[in-house]
C-alpha cells in the first residue's frame, strides 16, 4: 500500500501539471513536432514541480504524521533526541536540523526538507517506545546522513528530470496516434478530449517505468544512510536497529514520505527500500 501510494502522489503531480501544459502550448504556439520548444515547458513542469514539492516538503511531512517540532524539551525523552541529533548533526559537519516528534504506533522516521540548512528529522513514539537508545540513535544516525548525502535534493532532481521525459513522450505518442488517424485527409485525428486521454495514458504508463528508475536509487541511497550510520554511530547499532525493524508492523507514512521511511519491503522494482537481511549484509560486508 505505501509503494501504490508513492506512486499515485507522483502519477498525480504529473497528470496535473500535464493538463495545465497542454492548455499552455496551444496559446503560445508551441506545436508537438517543436520537439525542442515541448522539450523545455516539460522540463520546467516537471523539474519545477518537483523542487516545489521539495520546498514545501517540511510542511507537508508535518501535516501528513500531525508532527510536532520540539522548540524546547518538555521531558527527558525530547530532551534526548535533540541533543542526540545535535551531537550527530556535528559529527556530520551539519546545521543543526529541526526536530519532531509524531505521535504513531509504527516505528518509523523519516529526514526531509529543501536543503541542508534547511531540514527536518522527525522520530515516531512507536519507535521511541521499542528500541533502546542505541537503535533509536542508529535511526537517527540513519537520517541525519540522508540529509548529509543530500538525499532529499537528489531524489527531487531524479523525480523532475524523469517527469520532464514522461510529458514529454506522452504528448509524442498521443502524436503519432493523433497522426496515424488522420491519415492524409484534414480534420479527422482525435479532438482534443480524446488527445488529453490518451496523453493521460501514456503518462500512467511511462510514469510506471520512470517510478522503477526512482525507486532503483531509493533503494541505493539507503544502503548509503545506513553506511554514513554506521560511520557516525558504529556498524553494530545499525545492525541492532535493523534486526530490531525486522520484528516491527509495516510503516503507515504515507505518500513522498514513504521515500524518507526506513521500513523496507521485499525487495522488487518497485520497492523504494532494499530487503533488511540485504542491509544487515552489506553492513556486516563493510
Amino acid at each position: 500500500m505505501r509503494t501504490i501510494l508513492f506512486l499515485a502522489t507522483n502519477l498525480a503531480v504529473i497528470t496535473t501539471f500535464g493538463f495545465f501544459l497542454n492548455l499552455i502550448l496551444p496559446a503560445l504556439g508551441i506545436q508537438v513536432g517543436n520537439t525542442v520548444g515541448l522539450l523545455i515547458f516539460c522540463a520546467l513542469f516537471g523539474v519545477g514541480g518537483s523542487f516545489i514539492s521539495l520546498m514545501m516538503s517540511k510542511r507537508l511531512a508535518l501535516m501528513s504524521v500531525r508532527g510536532k517540532v520540539i522548540e524546547q524539551p518538555r521531558n527527558a525523552t525530547e530532551q534526548w533526541v535533540m541533543s542526540t541529533v545535535e551531537r550527530l548533526a556535528r559529527q556530520a559537519e551539519l546545521p543543526m536540523p529541526e526536530v519532531a516528534i509524531f505521535d504513531s504506533p509504527a516505528i518509523n522516521a523519516f529526514a526531509t526538507g529543501a536543503s541542508k540548512d534547511n531540514s527536518l528529522v522527525a522520530i515516531s513514539t512507536g519507535l521511541l517506545n521499542a528500541m533502546n537508545q542505541d537503535e533509536a540513535e542508529a535511526v537517527l544516525a540513519h537520517e541525519v546522513s540522508h540529509i548529509a548525502n543530500g538525499d532529499m535534493v537528489t531524489m527531487a532532481l531524479i523525480q523532475g528530470v524523469l517527469n520532464t521525459f514522461v510529458m514529454f513522450f506522452a504528448r509524442i505518442v498521443a502524436s503519432i496516434v493523433d497522426n496515424a488517424l488522420r491519415g492524409d485527409e484534414e480534420g479527422g485525428g482525435l479532438g482534443f478530449f480524446a488527445y488529453l486521454a490518451v496523453v493521460w495514458v501514456a503518462e500512467i504508463v511511462f510514469g510506471l517505468l520512470a517510478s522503477i528508475v526512482a525507486m532503483w536509487f531509493s533503494r541505493q541511497r539507503e544502503y548509503r544512510a545506513d553506511s554514513g550510520a554506521g560511520e557516525l554511530v558504529g556498524n553494530h547499532k545499525m545492525i541492532a536497529a535493523l534486526q530490531r525493524l525486522k520484528t516491527s508492523q509495516p510503516s503507515q507514512l504515507e505518500g513522498q514520505l514513504t521515500a524518507f521511511g526506513i521500513i523496507g519491503k521485499p525487495s522488487d522494482l518497485f520497492a523504494s527500500h532494499p530487503n533488511l537481511d540485504d542491509r544487515i549484509n552489506a553492513l556486516r560486508n563493510r
